[in-house]
């Protein structure tokens, strides 16, 4: 991979965002981001239909020099189902599952986290509030990455998680869950996010570097 930016959570109008899929590539094509992730919220109900939208839009982006992967963000799901959705999620054609984590500014379910970062078919665990470190050390034994997230209300809890990932010993993504034009994120931007986490000057350069995409999907 080359030098540009990634973005592996970003929303469209097939859920709660405010872009239509390719406008969102568009845009962050022109802020010069090389891999995008479209990760639409799901659950049993719409994951089909949210894998199978996003995929035919996979040329259309190679038109403006993105690599868009087919995610998914699985949202507010009971923690014993998130295994088995998350399983089947890959088994469709996912290449990003992100489990929408234990926020501090949603009634997500107490034990998501834990099934999340038990999973090895998950492979971020967004915004993730006040992890546990034992949680987080499952999440580096199964290759299950942290967020430090730019998402108004879920940031509130980015220090405490570059902390405990790095205690853990954890791969941190700098994401910025985007819903609208203004929730995306310039490289300067996205260096404020992770600086403002409490990164180390190593730490960012790992964090925002685009071969970290290789390092957690092994593409």
């Amino acid at each position: 991979m080359s030098g540009g930016l990634y973005d592996l959570h970003t929303h469209t109008t097939m859920t709660d965002g405010d872009l239509l899929p390719i406008e969102l590539v568009r845009r962050l094509a022109v802020l010069g981001y090389e891999v995008v992730a479209i990760a639409d919220h799901v659950d049993c109900s719409n994951i089909d239909q949210v894998i199978t939208t996003t995929s035919c839009l996979k040329k259309s982006a190679r038109h403006f020099g993105v690599r868009l992967l087919c995610g998914v963000e699985i949202t507010h799901v009971p923690p014993e189902e998130i295994p088995e959705l998350a399983a089947y999620a890959k088994e469709k054609g996912a290449e990003v599952v992100v489990v929408h984590g234990e926020s501090p500014v949603e009634p997500v379910a107490p034990g998501t986290n834990h099934a999340a970062c038990s999973s090895r078919d998950v492979d971020i665990l967004g915004h993730p509030g006040f992890i546990t470190l034992e949680d987080a050390h499952l999440a580096a034994k199964n290759g299950v990455a942290l967020e430090i997230t730019s998402r108004n209300g879920h940031n509130r809890t980015n220090g405490y998680v570059a902390v405990t990932a790095r205690e853990a010993g954890c791969m941190v993504v700098v994401d910025s869950d985007a819903h609208a034009p203004s929730d995306l994120l310039t490289r300067e931007a996205k260096m404020a996010v992770a600086r403002g986490a409490g990164l180390t000057e190593d730490e960012c350069a790992r964090s925002l570097s685009i071969n970290i995409v290789s390092d957690l999907l092994g593409i």
